[in-house]
This record gives C-alpha cells, sequence and structure tokens, in this order.
C-alpha cells in the first residue's frame, strides 16, 4: 500500500506531504484546486513519461517520493529482487525532474530506469481513471482482462512460447524457399566468388610476408652495401675494429702480469672479441646472400596487389578474407542441400503447430470456463450498481474458423465485452452502447470482480464517479468500500455519496500567497469531514440542513450491511434520497 507521498515544485504544488491509511481513502476539492496533479505525481513514478513543464513556474527541478509498504506483496518483491533491487518491507520510489535534461529515478536508493518503474508498478498500483476507460473501451484489451480474471495467464505464456517457435521456423522456411527459388543464381554467386579466392589460395599471414619480402628486395642493393661497410669496419680491412680491439687486449695483459689490481676481465675482453667476430662474419654471409632480383620483386608485387584487392571486397584483413572464404563453402553446402533442410524444418514446423494447436484448445476452453464466472460476478455487480437489467456478455468471435488459421499471439480466440442495458435489447460491444455513467459503472463493476484475483496493492480512481449521481452515487461508493476490503483505495470524487465511505479524507484547496498560487492538501478529521461534504452537498454556503443531511450520510456509510457485515445497508439508500 502507498504510506506516504511528497511533492516538491511540481505543476502549483510548491511543498506537500501526503499520508494514506489502508481501506478507502478520498480526495475531495473544488474543481480546479490540483486534485489530479496528486494522480500525475504519483503516475511519474510508476514510469509515466515526465516533461519540463511539470516543473512548477521559476523553479529548476520537480522532486516526486513515496513509500510504499509491500510486506505480503510477494509479486512486487520477486519483480524487485528479479531487476536487482533490495526486496524489504518497505519500499521507496524517487523521481527528479530537471529543467536541463539530467531526470533521475531510484528505487530503495539505488539508480533505476523508466522500465524498472513501470515493471515494478505493474504489481504495486493500479490508477483507473478515463485512461482506464478507453482501455475497457478497446476491444483488443477484452482477452487481456478474461485471462487475468480466469487464472489464464500461466497457460497462455505456455502457448505464447509454442507460437514464437512456430513463427521462427516459418519464417526460416519462407527465406529457404526464396532462397531454393534462387538456387542456381545463388549456387552460380557463390562458385564464382571461391573460384577467385580458391585460385590465390591465400594463407593466413601472407600479406604481411609479403610486404617485408618486397620491401628487402627492393632495398637489396643498399642492404648489401650497408652489411660489406659494416664487415669491412668491424673486420676485413687493416685498422679494422677487431685489430684495434685485439691490440688493446694484448696491451691490457701485459699490465695485469705486472698488476692484478686491474679490475679488468680478460676473459671477458676476449669474449667481446670474439663476438665482434662472429658478427662480422654475420654481415659477410648475409651480404653474399642478397641478390636483386626483379623477377622476384614482379612477382611478389603481383600477388600482394592481388591479395590487397580481397581485402578489400571482404573486410579489409586477412582473417577476414580466410573467414568469409570459410562462410561462402558453409553456404555452397546450406544451398546445395537446401531441399534436406527444408523437409527437416517442415517437420519441425508439424509438431511445434501440433503443440500449439493443443496449447491452444486447452487454453480455450479454460477461457470458456472463466468467461461464464466472469459474466456471473459482473452481472451481480452491475446489477447492484443500479442497472438491474443489464447483463454482460463474454462473446467469442472466431466460431467458424479452423483452429490453426484462427491462432495469433494470444491464442485462438478473439474475445470482446458485450452488453445490454435494458430489457429487450440485443447484446452489442461496449464502445457502441455505454454512456458515461454506464461505462464508468462497468469499469468499476469489474474493477471490484478482478481486485479479489489481482496481487496489486493500491487501486487509484479517478473520475470514477463521472456521469452518475443520487442513489447510485451511494452504491458506487459501497463498492469502492467493498473494493477496499481487499486493497488499498484512492478515490477522487466529487460526490458526497462517495465521500461519505471514506475511512480517511483528503482535501485539496488552493491559496495564492505572495503572488504565486499553491496547491495544499490537509487531511480532516469527523468535524471537517462533515463541513466538506456538507460543501459537497450545497454549493459555497454550508447550512445546518446540510451539515445534518452529512451526518446522516457518515452514519449510514459506515453503518453495518446486513448483507455482508461492511458499512453501507438499507439506511444510506435511505439517505441518498432525502
Amino acid at each position: 500500500m502507498l504510506q506516504e507521498l511528497s511533492i516538491n515544485n511540481f505543476a502549483i504544488i510548491d511543498e506537500l506531504h501526503v499520508s494514506f491509511d489502508e481501506g478507502l481513502n478520498i480526495i475531495s476539492g473544488e474543481t480546479g484546486a490540483g486534485k489530479s496533479i496528486l494522480i500525475g505525481a504519483v503516475s511519474l513514478l510508476l514510469g509515466d513519461r515526465a516533461s519540463a513543464d511539470m516543473i512548477r513556474t521559476h523553479q529548476d527541478a520537480a522532486d516526486v517520493e513515496a513509500l510504499f509498504h509491500i510486506g505480503q506483496n510477494e509479486a512486487v518483491r520477486e519483480k524487485l529482487a528479479s531487476l536487482g533491487f533490495p526486496a524489504e518491507d518497505e519500499l521507496v520510489i524517487r523521481r527528479v525532474i530537471s529543467r536541463t535534461g539530467k531526470n533521475r529515478a531510484h528505487v530503495n536508493g539505488r539508480m533505476a530506469t523508466l522500465t524498472h518503474l513501470s515493471a515494478i508498478s505493474e504489481a504495486l498500483i493500479n490508477i483507473c481513471g478515463q485512461h482506464e476507460h478507453q482501455l475497457i473501451l478497446a476491444a483488443e484489451n477484452h482477452i487481456d482482462i478474461l485471462d487475468e480474471f480466469g487464472g489464464c495467464l500461466a497457460a497462455r505464456e505456455a502457448y505464447e512460447a509454442l507460437y514464437a517457435r512456430r513463427q521462427q521456423i516459418s519464417a526460416r522456411l519462407a527465406s529457404l524457399e526464396d532462397l531454393r527459388r534462387r538456387r542456381a543464381e545463388k549456387i552460380e554467386l557463390i562458385e564464382f566468388q571461391l573460384k577467385e579466392l580458391n585460385g590465390l589460395n591465400p594463407r593466413a599471414g601472407e600479406d604481411a610476408a609479403l610486404a617485408d619480402e618486397k620491401k628487402m628486395l627492393a632495398n637489396a642493393q643498399k642492404l648489401a652495401e650497408c652489411a660489406g661497410t659494416a664487415y669491412a669496419l668491424l673486420y676485413g680491412e687493416s685498422g679494422s675494429v677487431s685489430e684495434q680491439l685485439k691490440e688493446a687486449i694484448s696491451q691490457i695483459g701485459e699490465i695485469l702480469e705486472i698488476d692484478q689490481g686491474l679490475n679488468l676481465s680478460l676473459s671477458e675482453l676476449e669474449g667481446s672479441y670474439l663476438a665482434l667476430q662472429e658478427a662480422a662474419l654475420t654481415l659477410r654471409d648475409y651480404a653474399a646472400r642478397l641478390v636483386f632480383d626483379p623477377e622476384r620483386l614482379a612477382a611478389v608485387d603481383e600477388r600482394l596487389n592481388a591479395i590487397n584487392r580481397l581485402k578489400r571486397k571482404h573486410g579489409g584483413t586477412m582473417d577476414l578474407v580466410l573467414a568469409r572464404k570459410k562462410e561462402m563453402e558453409e553456404e555452397l553446402v546450406r544451398v546445395s542441400n537446401v531441399e534436406e533442410e527444408i523437409a527437416g524444418l517442415a517437420k519441425e514446423k508439424e509438431i511445434a503447430s501440433a503443440q500449439m494447436l493443443e496449447k491452444a484448445k486447452a487454453l480455450s476452453a479454460q477461457r470458456k470456463k472463466a468467461a461464464a464466472l466472469l459474466k456471473k460476478a459482473v452481472d451481480r455487480q452491475i446489477h447492484d450498481l443500479n442497472m438491474p437489467h443489464a447483463s454482460f456478455f463474454v462473446e467469442f468471435l472466431k466460431k467458424d474458423l479452423p483452429p490453426e488459421a484462427s491462432c495469433g499471439p494470444k491464442g485462438a480466440d478473439e474475445i470482446e465485452f458485450y452488453l445490454t442495458a435494458n430489457v429487450g435489447e440485443e447484446p452489442k460491444p461496449l464502445n457502441k452502447i455505454a454512456s458515461g455513467g454506464e461505462l464508468s459503472r462497468i469499469v468499476l463493476a469489474l474493477k471490484n470482480v478482478l481486485s479479489q484475483t489481482g496481487s496489486v496493492g493500491t487501486v487509484v480512481f479517478d473520475e470514477v464517479d463521472s456521469g452518475i449521481g443520487g442513489a447510485t452515487a451511494e452504491i458506487v461508493g459501497r463498492k469502492l468500500k467493498e473494493i477496499s476490503a481487499h486493497h488499498q483505495v484512492i478515490c477522487i470524487t466529487h460526490l458526497p455519496q462517495i465521500a461519505s465511505y471514506g475511512a480517511a479524507h483528503l482535501k485539496v484547496s488552493k491559496k495564492v500567497s505572495g503572488g504565486r498560487t499553491s496547491t495544499l492538501v490537509e487531511r480532516i478529521g469527523e468535524r471537517e469531514k462533515i463541513e466538506e461534504i456538507s460543501r459537497m452537498l450545497g454549493g459555497v454556503d454550508v447550512t445546518e440542513t446540510a451539515k445534518e443531511h452529512a451526518r446522516a450520510m457518515i452514519a449510514a456509510a459506515n453503518a453495518p450491511d446486513e448483507a455482508t457485515g461492511t458499512g453501507g445497508g438499507a439506511n444510506a439508500q435511505k439517505s441518498a434520497t432525502r
């Protein structure tokens, strides 16, 4: 449940802190006072998109934070754990909107994304407003409502997995069928490309080796000259380094024979002489091997150019050339064996189709049982909501199609909710016959039914009283109280009949101070509640008669119902018609 809501610099709210109770929380106030701003703030915490327009004028950022108690809500706990957030008894969600665009979200102190917020909110809170009405009217959503009510989601997931597998196989088959039609052309192209590669037959690292060889061949004369000069200086001519070093060693040897204190090693010096001699001989042999071969240079240059052309065609490196060669060889085998692959996939598709149809039939059977129960439950609710002659129907529209042809992403069923509001009328789709008041009651009826099966902790009703009044409004209040036995309910209302059922009451108002307008929310007690309901009953001037009426409505709402044991029995009905 939602326990605390803090809002700073959001819309016309300067600074606000609101506490909510279990059960039915009523929010009331004059039109334009800012009641829906609270819902907008909560929606941000659930992952709705934000804009700088939401920030209070002359402020740089808006801040919305909520504290939820999720002790027994295992769905939320599991979702938090799967997303890597701490799953404790309390959940804190914070959203900061900045004019600079640096918006941030936090879940239990950790950075979060809007996707995280949306995923968490699915099992946390549900806002039922005009958007909810649109969802109810949209036929494509009806199958989701039925599946949620009937506990069909697990069976649907099993079906969806097989449907997705069958779609993948079908897509692959279509690709192979296309390949089969173009097989001759494809084989010709691959063989042409492979002929070029196989004709050259490049090897790994060959381009680098050829580049090195080309460099040496192009510079053979210079290398030979350098090696010959170095050999002559070291060993090959009179006065060479070797001769001078040999003479120096001889002189040092004479010193050591007389004075052993000289810190020089003859053996090390002689070793240096031998190393120098070996280096000189190596240079001599190196120079002797160097031959300028213009034919070999031309051959190397030609092959290197051919390899570089292949590299430009197939990725830019020798590794990619060889990888592409392997791919083409494998593709040639695959194209050549396309018939066998098609036959194998066709068998896989047949098996997947059979499994999918089995799951679709089982899901459809489960849905039909759920549809009968949903009709019964919704009929009971809408009759209670002062629509005594109305009947609710769950229509299965794909009755004449073969099973496989009717299979879609959600199963083999196409479902739409129908309603007849009056005796003698044919059932018609909701979006064709439902008035504003009827739709509000149908939404409420569905919410009441679904609330007993869903795991969401908090349900918010915005504009639930659209198009209704009088005795119907009181019945709606009673229904909201029924829902609050299973879930925390937060309801924005203009109707005193509904407000009288609230366990907690929040009054929203506006004030102007220092040339700025601000929204205020105050939690009111019984005396203030009577004043507020009196205002809702009588307008600006609150009369004593209105106050007496308000007291009677509150007393009736809190009186035990003989049938249910909850507030709002026959006395409430009487109070609404005074």
